[in-house]
């Protein structure tokens, strides 16, 4: 599967300096997808020499040219979708529906950005006498690390890709060792684009390794990292060596808040689709459900028989709903949670442990709980699976000082007919994006991003662009 791949340095894919390769395995059989090569340090280094030639190419081919090769890359997207698709189910488990909505969802993303190359706008302000200006405008930041994380391989690398090529500099992508294929995939489709030689450089192989040598180099300028706030906060501390440029979305723990007068069967549905969008692997997944009391046992029924009714089996199936966890790691995680759960009294009303008739693959059942408090652990954990913990709330003050009493604040749900309402608790909420009567959050017109130990930084939007320029202002004198 990984043969035709390698490290993608200076155009070209190629095996390891060592040879050396890893396992990667299929979370739905528990079988052996193939073996990717394994970068060393001569890989990382000519890596680096490739991006930083690549660079000096990129950000002097004019705005418009860039354009032209971020929209071919787009167009392949589409174009590959299916193959694209294959890769996400079968490195990360993910039905093929939902492959083949992140595929055209990155494409999307190139789309975007490949317009936002044409409109870096500067500023020109009158100076203080007749004879001077002020110029103000934007520069490439040079080159660039993106750590790219398992559960949205595609969408993710994407995003990191997409708006370094628009704002003139080059990167280096590391892919997660658990999700290469896919990232290779789209690499690929960026050569094939006409990505000059040297622009858009891959690493495979050792997560920690491969980003601790390359924010080690001076040759980096800026890092964009999706991850977990842990992981976060020791690149941050790397970073800050070199004091390089960082742009990191880390953990969510996003709350869910149906206010009374709410359509709850719309709600739930919509509850269904945000929660288990990939088993819950999302890190805008809700998962803090706060109900109006007056709502609670209705809102409840509904997510429990709607729940009951998801299919779970190998992400190929075509009817298949939820897949697997993505790794043994995420399986013993979720498990262990549940136990914690229960022992601090959480009552299971549904779910709750490994479902029947698969003897392969990290499956779980989606698991639903009551008798749920605010100081359980699911409550602070971010639980990065298919697990709901309800609770109830009396009133609006309430439940948005609870609501917002937590370290994390990516993403939020509000669910009401009260426009006022939902205007108060959106400006209330705590998160850097907040979902009101939608389930939907992340779009590539929009910035996406978190506050609080989340990170800071966003994606997406005309504000993206912004993290990878660095700001120049010239005084002039014209006489």
């Amino acid at each position: 599967m990984y043969e035709k791949f390698g490290q993608f340095i200076n155009g070209k894919w190629q095996k390891s300096v060592s040879g050396e390769t890893y396992d990667v395995i299929n979370p739905a059989t528990e079988e052996l997808i193939g073996k990717a090569s394994k970068a060393n340090f001569k890989d990382i280094d000519l890596a680096l020499q490739s991006s930083n030639k690549g660079f000096k190419v990129w950000k002097n081919t004019p705005p418009w040219e860039r354009s032209k090769v971020i929209r071919k890359i787009s167009e392949l997207i589409r174009k590959k979708n299916n193959k694209l698709a294959h890769w996400l189910t079968l490195e990360v488990g993910k039905p093929i529906k939902e492959s083949i909505t992140e595929a055209n969802g990155a494409a999307d993303i190139f789309e975007w950005s490949s317009e936002e190359a044409k409109r870096i706008y500067g500023e020109t302000l009158q100076g203080r006498s007749s004879d001077t200006r002020i110029h103000v405008y934007y520069q490439p930041v040079g080159v660039v690390a993106a750590l790219v994380p398992w559960n949205f391989p595609i969408t993710l690398a994407s995003r990191k890709i997409s708006t370094a090529l628009s704002a003139g500099c080059s990167v280096i992508v590391k892919p997660d060792v658990i999700t290469p294929g896919s990232v290779m995939e789209l690499v690929d489709i960026c050569r094939e684009a006409g990505v000059p030689d040297g622009v858009v450089n891959l690493l495979s192989g050792d997560p920690a390794y491969i980003t601790d040598n390359l924010l080690s180099s001076d040759i980096i300028k800026k890092v964009s990292i999706t991850g977990s706030t842990r992981v976060g906060k020791i690149i941050l501390k790397k970073a800050a060596e070199k004091v390089q440029r960082v742009t990191m979305e880390l953990s969510g723990h996003s709350p869910f808040i149906v206010f009374e007068d709410a359509d709850l069967n719309k709600v739930s549905d919509m509850a269904i689709h945000a929660k288990f969008r990939n088993n819950g692997q999302v890190c805008i997944s809700p998962s803090r459900f706060y109900i109006h009391e007056n709502k609670k046992e209705d809102f409840t029924k509904l997510m429990i028989d709607k729940t009951k009714n998801l299919k779970i089996g190998n992400g190929m199936d075509e009817d298949t709903i939820l897949g697997p966890l993505t790794t043994q790691k995420r399986l013993n995680e979720i498990e262990e949670l549940v136990d914690i759960t229960k022992k601090e009294g959480a009552k299971i009303l549904c779910g709750g442990k490994r479902p029947s008739g698969f003897n392969k693959g990290f499956f779980y059942e989606p698991t639903i709980f009551d008798n749920i408090k605010d100081n359980y652990t699911i409550m602070h954990q971010e639980p990065f699976g298919p697990l709901i913990p309800i609770l109830s709330f009396k009133n609006f003050n309430e439940v948005i000082d609870r609501a917002n009493d937590n370290k994390l604040g990516l993403a939020s749900y509000i669910y009401t007919n009260d426009l006022e309402k939902a205007h108060r608790a959106s400006e209330l909420m705590e998160t850097g994006t907040v979902a009101v009567n939608t389930g939907v959050v992340a779009l590539p017109e929009a910035p996406f991003g978190g506050i609080k130990e989340t990170g800071y930084g966003r994606e997406g939007g005309s504000m993206a662009i912004k993290d990878y320029l660095n700001i120049k202002y010239t005084h002039l004198g014209i006489k």
